[in-house]
This record gives structure tokens, sequence and C-alpha cells, in this order.
């Protein structure tokens, strides 16, 4: 990691700044002065010091969140709408949703602070699953799900085929659908069963990637096991 990158990833500053700080002769590596603005930091080997302090990246945190139905996945809202932020202000560290779920949709949030992971999970590159039960009425026609499956339909300018798409089981809310995505693209299962002509009265995020809900119920937090964070590293290559 470039230096400067590697200063404005432990906090000290920006990256325009932290190229100053090398120019001034404040940043050393393992105990020299560094004037080499394109120099390679390895964490695990190199000794970073600014005005003397050593810098090292922040401690990173990974947990699970069961976002309830009639909240924002946003820490602020201008409108004064509810928001997820008061569940997040009970953690001991900040962290922050990857993606979203909208207002009236619940389940599955990765709440991190490890923002190269995130941006990789989110990034349409890596078409990291995301598995969802659909509560809608009246039930589907299974000619056009296979239809959409084959052909996918367009949601604006975006063609969206799912990966799966069928019946899971019926209660009194209706017919219940799991459906998995590839690509979070913005409500783009409500979208489709809207173009199936169903409508949904239920959508509950269940598994992203290979992290999945479980037992956790509304508004409960709680941190990956070590099992889950490795195979989340392990999906997007990460060491």
């Amino acid at each position: 990691m470039r230096i400067n990158k590697y200063l404005a990833f432990c906090g000290v500053c920006a990256r325009r700044k932290a190229d100053e700080l090398v120019k001034q002769g404040r940043v050393k590596v393992n105990g020299e002065v560094l004037w080499d603005l394109s120099y390679q930091v390895d964490p695990e080997k190199d000794l970073v010091e600014v005005d003397g302090k050593p810098v090292k990246p922040p401690k990173k945190f990974y947990y699970i969140f069961y976002k309830p139905r009639g909240y924002l996945t946003s820490l602020y809202d201008p409108f004064n709408k509810e928001t997820i932020k008061p569940f997040l202000d009970k953690l001991p560290v900040r962290v922050f949703p990857v993606g979203r779920l909208d207002k009236d949709s619940e389940g599955l949030l990765l709440l991190t602070n490890d923002g190269d992971l995130a941006n990789r999970l989110l990034h349409p590159r890596y078409e990291v699953k995301r598995v969802y039960l659909v509560w809608v009425t009246p039930k589907l026609k299974e000619e056009k799900i296979k239809k959409l499956l084959e052909e996918g339909a367009l949601i604006g300018e975006k063609v969206i085929k799912p990966l799966e798409f069928k019946l899971f089981k019926k209660d009194k809310d209706g017919w219940i659908y799991k459906v998995v995505v590839k690509e979070g693209v913005k409500r783009e299962v409500r979208k489709m069963v809207g173009v199936l002509g169903g409508r949904v009265h239920r959508l509950k995020r269940i598994q992203f990637g290979p992290i999945k809900l479980g037992n956790l119920k509304p508004g409960e937090i709680r941190k990956l096991s070590e099992k889950e964070l490795k195979e989340l590293l392990k999906l997007q290559k990460l060491p």
C-alpha cells in the first residue's frame, strides 16, 4: 500500500496532506526518514511513524444486524425519519452498514469499519449473492417466473435476471417466494415481483454471501464468528 494511502487509511490525514508530511521529513519507516512518495508499506513488517509516534491501521470489526421494518438504512435523515443509528450507537466502535435495505424491508445487514471489504462486497463484478424471502399476493404464475429466470426483466435501464426465484411455502400472510440475486440494484426484488403481477407484503433478507441471518431477531446485533469471517474474506480473496 502506497505510503500516502496507508497514512490516510490509518486516519492520520488525507492523501495529499500525507504527501506533504513525507516531503517535510516527518515520516519515518523502520527508523529511517522516508523521502520516497511511492514507497509501498507492508503493514506486517514496516514500522511507520509520524512525528515520532507509531501509526497503525485501526482494528477492524464485523457484525450482523437484523434491521427491523420501518427504519432507514442511514445514520442521518434530514426529514427526521427513524434510522438505524440508535441501534449502532449501542456498539463500542463506529461501524457502517454494507449496502442498504429499504425502509419497508427487513433482515440481514452487515456492519463494519472495513471499507475495502465493503467495497468488494458491493461491487457488481464480484456477484455476491443476496437471498430473500418475499411474501406475495396473489400467487405468481409459474410461466411468468420461468420467463423471468430465462430472459430477465428490464428494470430502469438494466435487464435484471435472478439466479433463483421459486415458491418456498404458503402462510397466512401470502405466498412466500425465495429469491436469489447477484447484485444490489435498488428495490430490484420488489420491482421483479411487480413485473410478475404480484404485490409484496413483506421482504426479508436472510443471507448475504456466505453470511446467514439465522435466529437473530429484529433489532439484534452480534459479532461475526471466526468461521463466518474467514468465509467472507475467502469469498473476496482478501488476506
